[in-house]
């Protein structure tokens, strides 16, 4: 699995780095991937970032109040 991503990554980079190349694939690919992770991560933690957030949010009602 990590040599996979690895040469993604790999590949993505000498995509943006080729002169010649279409780097506008290369950054689509980038994008694409960062929104993939994103979605993963929120998914993941949902529960945890919503108890943090209410948790900050919370003190800083509890300040102003």
């Amino acid at each position: 699995m990590r040599k996979r991503i690895a040469s993604a990554i790999s590949n993505a980079r000498n995509v943006l780095a080729n002169k010649s190349g279409d780097q506008m694939t290369g950054w689509l690919i980038v994008v694409l991937v960062v929104v993939v992770v994103g979605a993963v991560f929120m998914t993941l933690y949902q529960g945890s970032i919503t108890t943090i957030w209410n948790s900050i949010v919370d003190k800083i009602t509890g300040l102003l109040s």
